[in-house]
């Protein structure tokens, strides 16, 4: 009886939901890396997706600010 109370007070300490400080520390990095990971996805669907340059638009010419009619 003995030894299985001595195991189980020593899992406790191991376990992520007994350790406060080493579950907090997990979540953190875990948030981190998430944090990170979102960051550099957005970056690179910037670039991949990014403004090609100014397009070729073709401008009828009785729209223009001085407007040519025939």
């Amino acid at each position: 009886m003995q030894h299985e109370q001595q195991d189980i007070l020593e899992n406790d300490k191991k376990d992520f939901t007994h350790n406060w400080v080493s579950s907090s520390r997990f979540l953190f990095y875990c948030q981190v890396f998430v944090l990170v990971a979102f960051i550099l996805g957005g970056c690179y669907s910037l670039y991949t997706h990014g403004y090609k340059g100014k397009p070729e638009v073709n401008v009828p010419d009785n729209t223009l600010y001085n407007p040519k009619y025939k």
